[in-house]
């Protein structure tokens, strides 16, 4: 009857702590492998810098854009790259000149 009682009270006294153990060890292994854990945030973070370098990329593009835009107002427009524009386009030049087409820069 001792023996019994100090079994069943030693398997009452371990129960809370092995409870304990697998919440923590669940929680644990999610939170480094998990869906959203620390190894998906390292995969995220690599996303977003090459998505970053994607961006400032085509910032420099659009920022190129604009300003060959200015270039072309009304008033202030540039000879130089209205000709540009022309020859590109049209394919024509003055007398005695050859054009040649070339793929866009």
């Amino acid at each position: 009857m001792r023996i019994r009682r100090s079994v069943s009270r030693f398997f009452l006294l371990s129960v809370f702590p092995a409870i304990s153990l697998a919440v923590a060890a669940y929680f644990g292994y999610h939170a480094v492998w998990g869906e959203r854990g620390m190894n998906a945030l390292a995969s995220v973070q690599a996303n977003l810098d090459i998505e970053k370098q994607r961006l400032s990329e085509v910032e420099g593009a659009r920022q190129r854009l604009e300003h060959r835009i200015a270039l072309m107002r009304d008033r202030n427009a540039d000879p130089d790259l209205v000709e540009e524009l022309a020859r590109s386009q049209l394919m024509i030049g003055a007398p005695g000149q050859v054009a040649v087409p070339r793929s866009a820069h």
